[in-house]
């Protein structure tokens, strides 16, 4: 996995899971190249237990921001972070941004919480998965188990190039997750 920091970010990072009491379940595969999604995505709480996993496990997971917030002081920072400044505006979107960004990095993981808000949506956003298929990507499926205070990398899919169908069964694996705010998570109905 691409890596950040050095031993006093991953101590830091460390103190901080043991100091909230989370683990993390499962394991990581040993891919150079991924999108992570994350879900459900129901509070700011999902960052606070995220960022200590993040350091302690020194990922780099990298994820996407207007590229107008990249601005002294902070764009060091956020670059450092896993930021990529992406163009709204763009031709070709940011899947596009984005899946050139896996063509120039040897290495790169990028998160993504496919509802797109911390409010409680009807139907996911569908971004991610044309990232994994523009960028010929694999799909790592991370939850928040907010109830038993776990991370869980559940599995790696691999996307058919059906939208329905990969959408469908990324939704399936992350049906068996609680967040922290429940009756903001989306009600999976089939054909969502």
């Amino acid at each position: 996995m691409p890596r950040i920091g050095n031993w006093f970010t991953k101590g830091i990072g460390l103190l901080v899971v043991k100091m909230l009491g989370w683990r993390i379940d499962g394991e990581f595969p040993p891919e150079k190249k991924l999108m992570v999604a994350l879900a459900p995505h129901t509070s700011n709480w999902d960052f606070v237990v995220a960022m200590p996993f993040i350091l302690a496990l020194r990922a780099k997971i990298s994820w996407m921001m207007k590229k107008e917030a990249f601005f002294f002081p902070f764009k060091t920072l956020f670059m450092w972070l896993g930021g990529i400044p992406t163009d709204r505006s763009a031709p070709g979107g940011m899947a596009k941004q984005v899946a050139n960004q896996f063509r120039e990095n040897e290495k790169m993981w990028v998160g993504i919480t496919p509802e797109g808000t911390r409010k409680k949506v009807t139907k996911w956003k569908n971004g991610f998965l044309r990232i994994a298929y523009a960028a010929n990507v694999p799909i790592l499926i991370i939850a928040w188990d907010f109830p038993n205070k776990r991370i869980c990398v559940d599995s790696v899919y691999r996307p058919t190039g059906d939208l329905e169908v990969d959408m469908r069964e990324v939704q399936r694996r992350f049906s068996k997750y609680q967040g922290c705010n429940p009756e903001k998570q989306t009600d999976f109905i089939e054909g969502n």
